[in-house]
Formats: C-alpha cells, sequence, structure tokens
C-alpha cells in the first residue's frame, strides 16, 4: 500500500471516530504529497478515499461547532472551549472563516452569530478580558460591527418571535443589556465601555482597536463610558493618540493630494468655485479660523452647474463615508411659519416634541457634519432666523431646550438668486477670455518648419468675479431678498459658479456618453463609440439655465432615444456594435451586427 492510501485510510477512520484534528491533519498531508503528474494512478483509489476522509471531516467538523457553546463560552469566560470551538471551525476542509452568506473574510475567531454579533463583542460586553485577549490572538477583528437591531427588527427578519430572540441575546451574549434596543455598528470597543471593563478595554486597544469609530447613531465609545472612570481614562487618552496619528497623516495626504486636486476629479469646470472653497477649509483644518463660528458657504448659479455635488464631495473629502457625516436638507419644504418646528423640534406641549427636529437630531450625533441647505431662499424668514443663530454662534436649542454645539459644523447653502444675471456675466467673461489678444500678427513660419500644434489639454483660462459685480449687482438682489444684513455677514465665501466653456461642454458630453456607453455594455452587450464630431453637435444644446442637465437631456433626446427604438425593432442584437456620426450639425447611427464586421447606417435623424 503507497503511503498516500495509508494517509486517506488514517483521515477517514479518524474521522468516522470524531477526531477531527487528526482527520484534518492526514487530509493535509495527503493533499500535499500528492502533486505531480499521475499522482492518483502511483496511489489506486486515491480519489475515492481523499475525498471521502475531506467530506467526513467537514461533516464532522461542523458537527462539533456548537454555537450556543461557541459564544456562551465568551459569555461566562471559558477560554478553554472558545479554543476548541474555534479549533473546530478552522480544521473543516475549505471552511473556517467569519461564516457564509456574504459575510466579510476574517478568522474562525471572527464567527458571527446567527443575530449579528461575534464572540469578542460577547466577551467584552461581559468583562472577560482573557477572552478578549484569546480571540484577539486568534485573529479576531478588533472593529467589526454588530449586526443586531434590536429584538423586534430581529425576530422579523428571521422569522422568530421576538421573545425568542430576547432569550438568546440574555443566554448567547449579555444578560445585563437591553436587548430589545438595537446596537447596529457597536464595535466590540462600544460595549466594553458600556460594560466599564478597564481590562478588556485595554486589551482592545492594545489589539489596535480605533477609539473613534462610530455606531449607527454616530457615537463613539467614549459616549458609553461612566463619569470619573478608568475606562474613559484609557478611551480619552487612546483617542488623543489615534487622533495625532489621523491627523498627521491627513496632513501628509493633503500635501500630496490637495483638496483641489479631489474636487477637479468630480467636477468639471468651475475652478474659481473650487478654489474658493479649498481655500477656507484649508483655513479651518489648519487653524488659521475663528473657532467660535461654523464655516458658512453661499452657492450661487444657474441650476446644474455643480453646486449641491461640490458639497456632497467636500463632505466626503472631510469624512469619507460616515454615517451622518453628510446633512441634506431641501429648504424648499421649510416655505411656512410652522415648519420651523420640523426643523427644530415642537415646543413642549405639542405634536412630535418628543421627536425633535431633522436639524437638532442630525446635529446631535455629528456636530462636525457637513450641512446643505438646499435652495434656501425658498425657505420661510423664521427659519433664516434660526440659521442666522446658528451662524453667529455655532449652537442651536431645540424645542426640548436643549443647546447643541456645533462650531466644528460646515455649512452649504445654495440659491439660485441672480442666477440669470450671474449666467449672463459669466458668458461676458468667457467671450473675453477666449478672444484673441490683440497685438502684432503672428510671424509665418517657412515652409520647411515643423508645425507645433497647441496642447489638447491646455486648461480653459480662469476667470474671475471683478468686486463691483457682486456689490454693485448680486448683493442688492440677496439683500432684497433675504432683508437683513446680519444674515449675510455671516457667510464667510459667497461662491459664484458660471456657466461652462467650450472646453468644459465638450468634457461634459463625452462623461455623459461614457456612462451610457457603460450602460449599454453592462446591461444589453452593446459596444458604443463615437467620432470626435459628435461632441461638438451635442454640446450645441446646452442651455445656460440648466447647465449640466440640458446636456444630459440632450444626449437621451439625440442618442438614447433613437437607441431604444431601434432595440425595439429588433436592430441591435446582444453583441452588436453602434457608431455615432455627425454630419453637418445631425447625428447618423451605424450598427455592425454580428458576425458582420461591417457598420451599416441606421435610419436617418
Amino acid at each position: 500500500m503507497s503511503s498516500r492510501s495509508w494517509l486517506a485510510g488514517v483521515a477517514w477512520r479518524a474521522a468516522r471516530r470524531g477526531l477531527v484534528v487528526r482527520a484534518a491533519a492526514s487530509v493535509r498531508q495527503l493533499r500535499a504529497s500528492s502533486g505531480g503528474p499521475g499522482a492518483e494512478e502511483a496511489a489506486p483509489g486515491y480519489g475515492h478515499w481523499a475525498a471521502a476522509a475531506a467530506l467526513a471531516v467537514t461533516v464532522i467538523a461542523a458537527e462539533h461547532y456548537n454555537e450556543k457553546r461557541f459564544f456562551k463560552a465568551a459569555l461566562l469566560g471559558n477560554v478553554q472551549e472558545l479554543e476548541k470551538q474555534i479549533q473546530s471551525l478552522e480544521t473543516v476542509v475549505g471552511g473556517g472563516g467569519s461564516g457564509g452568506g456574504g459575510e466579510e473574510e476574517g478568522s474562525a475567531a471572527d464567527r458571527r452569530h446567527t443575530l449579528g454579533w461575534t464572540a469578542l463583542m460577547a466577551a467584552a460586553a461581559n468583562n472577560q478580558a482573557p477572552c478578549v485577549r484569546a480571540l484577539l490572538a486568534r485573529g479576531a477583528r478588533p472593529d467589526a460591527r454588530d449586526r443586531y437591531p434590536g429584538a423586534a427588527a430581529a425576530a422579523a427578519r428571521h422569522g422568530l418571535h421576538a421573545l425568542d430572540i430576547l432569550q438568546r441575546r440574555e443566554e448567547e451574549f449579555c444578560p445585563s443589556m437591553n436587548a430589545r434596543a438595537s446596537y447596529l455598528g457597536w464595535t466590540a470597543l462600544h460595549y466594553a465601555a458600556l460594560g466599564d471593563s478597564a481590562d478588556s478595554t485595554r486589551a482592545l486597544l492594545a489589539g489596535g482597536a480605533d477609539p473613534t469609530a462610530r455606531d449607527h447613531a454616530g457615537r463613539r465609545a467614549i459616549h458609553y463610558a461612566r463619569d470619573a472612570s478608568p475606562t474613559r481614562e484609557l478611551l480619552v487618552e487612546a483617542a488623543k493618540d489615534w487622533e495625532r496619528a489621523a491627523a498627521a497623516a491627513a496632513a501628509e495626504e493633503r500635501r500630496r493630494y490637495p483638496l483641489e486636486q479631489r474636487l477637479k476629479r468630480f467636477l468639471v469646470g468651475q475652478r474659481a468655485a473650487i478654489n474658493a472653497v479649498a481655500a477656507a477649509v484649508r483655513r479651518k483644518e489648519n487653524g488659521w479660523s475663528d473657532e467660535d463660528h461654523p464655516l458658512v458657504f453661499l452657492f450661487l448659479g444657474s441650476s446644474g452647474v455643480g453646486k449641491t455635488e461640490l458639497g456632497k464631495q467636500l463632505a466626503r473629502y472631510l469624512h469619507g463615508d460616515q454615517p451622518g457625516a453628510f446633512i441634506r436638507l431641501d429648504m424648499s419644504e421649510y416655505g411656512e411659519r410652522h415648519e420651523v418646528a420640523k426643523l427644530i423640534g415642537a415646543p413642549p406641549g405639542y405634536v412630535g416634541h418628543e421627536s425633535g427636529g431633522l436639524l437638532t437630531r442630525a446635529l446631535q450625533k455629528r456636530p462636525d457634519a457637513v450641512v446643505l441647505l438646499d435652495e434656501v431662499d425658498k425657505a420661510h424668514p423664521d427659519v433664516l432666523t434660526v440659521l442666522l443663530q446658528l451662524f453667529d454662534e455655532g449652537r442651536l436649542t431645540d424645542g426640548k431646550g436643549k443647546l447643541i454645539e456645533c462650531k466644528d459644523a460646515v455649512f452649504v447653502m445654495t440659491s439660485n438668486l441672480a442666477a440669470d444675471e450671474i449666467a449672463q456675466y459669466g458668458m461676458q467673461l468667457r467671450r473675453e477670455a477666449e478672444r484673441p489678444p490683440a497685438g502684432p500678427a503672428p510671424t509665418v513660419a517657412a515652409p520647411d518648419a515643423p508645425a507645433v500644434a497647441a496642447p489638447d489639454d491646455q486648461p480653459a483660462p480662469e476667470v474671475q468675479v471683478s468686486r463691483q459685480f457682486k456689490d454693485q449687482v448680486v448683493r442688492p438682489i440677496l439683500k432684497r431678498h433675504f432683508g437683513r444684513d446680519e444674515f449675510l455677514g455671516r457667510i464667510n465665501e459667497m461662491v459664484y459658479f458660471l456657466p461652462f466653456s467650450r472646453a468644459e461642454l465638450l468634457e461634459l458630453v463625452q462623461l455623459e456618453l461614457g456612462r451610457w456607453a457603460e450602460r449599454a455594455r453592462a446591461r444589453h452587450g452593446i459596444d458604443l463609440a463615437w467620432e470626435g464630431g459628435v461632441l461638438g453637435a451635442l454640446a450645441d444644446g446646452y442651455d445656460v439655465h440648466y447647465g449640466a442637465r440640458s446636456i444630459q437631456h440632450e444626449v437621451e433626446r439625440r442618442v438614447v432615444n433613437r437607441l431604444a427604438a431601434a432595440a425595439e425593432r429588433g436592430e441591435l442584437p446582444r453583441g452588436a456594435g453602434v457608431r455615432l456620426e455627425a454630419r453637418g450639425g445631425r447625428l447618423a447611427l451605424a450598427v455592425r451586427r454580428p458576425p458582420d464586421g461591417n457598420y451599416k447606417p441606421l435610419d436617418a435623424e
């Protein structure tokens, strides 16, 4: 009998006797020794024995793992049982990890409970520091997030009774915590803070836990720690160290990749607006701004020029994709006096008093958020009075009388006031910037001299809005509408968004066609291409009053509608190619149907 056949037999017999670790080791030896061509011929029956042994190991190891015992061991501090259960998971052939069902990759120690938590969270919640250290040593991730949404939501999700959920949470997680509440986004450090476990907190911090991580409600672990406790002191010191390191890394990243470059990746044109916003944010980040007041912007310009998008990208730059870091309010919904209550909450004695206001609730969770107040000119004057207090003092009192500090917030207001005047003025600036300079006629090169072409990527000249236009045209319109100088005086930067230049329009068309080409390829298997003249023909549909939206509508009207009609007639089979061509300002479509390699024109426009 060959050594491989003997190992296969050992693995099979060990698996049948329940010796999972021994069986798994034999299967690994068996696989390691079977490399090279002709291995199966050299060991008759190897394939059958190896497959059977591996299957037996998988089935018996899965039976050996017990979810209830695993998480109860973390709850009670039974390190030996934890090790035993983790070992069972690790020995499953091709198994391990944090579990199936779309779970993120991780070690066996990260195995999630059916209801969403990990053993590390259970150990931290019950002040079982030895188990915390054992799980971290086994590869448990300290910043894994809890997915337990509360008893009612968990019962609906899993088709169980809420009492069953409550019982399992008590027996397999922690008997002293409210199982009816939602713990979405909590980390083990949040639980250690709530349980006032200094030893577990110390172990988690040593294992790399992030003390600045926020749960689903936007709260850090320190929010749940008791006052004047060793746990709070540990979290405060760790947060300071973490923030210093993060600030140093962010500063280095800003030096290598300035904010202007980041924003230009997502916005076409608007260089003056981007530079103005970046300069104000840089002052705030580097400590060269008034710390007693939040940063306030007013974005002015026509619709579809990038005002809202710049606010979104600013929030992403400052906070990434953290939940609650970007708050968007459509101020057209606050056009009546009584709707102030929606913003800050109803006063005591009125309906909805307990729920609070949209803005106050959001700022209470994230006092450093970026708040986008869209179309602020449509809000009622009483709403502007609330905003004036917010901008002036960096604080807001909600309907319950609670004071909310938000001096670290950034407020971005958008408005279409003076949009026509700004658009006309911007078009005039564009024409002046693109006009060739007056001067002597250029020297004619010799016939044999090489032609030097201007680079295609040369940026369009930046245009600046004059102080005279701001003071004599725009400011009177704003003052007439808002009716108060103190409101306008609390705005740090009025940012002007101008109409697009010709080069920027061509870039917009290119981006829009690129998006539709991706959709055509992904949804219908159609390859969409176009000639250079198509960009100019579509750019002619630009409407200064609607901005980039007019380009989107033009592409949909002149290109997408015709593609949809051709597909409906059966002229665009899957795998076909479509080429857009421009003929005298009109668009023509040519189709290449597989397996034909030639393009044939579709019907005329």
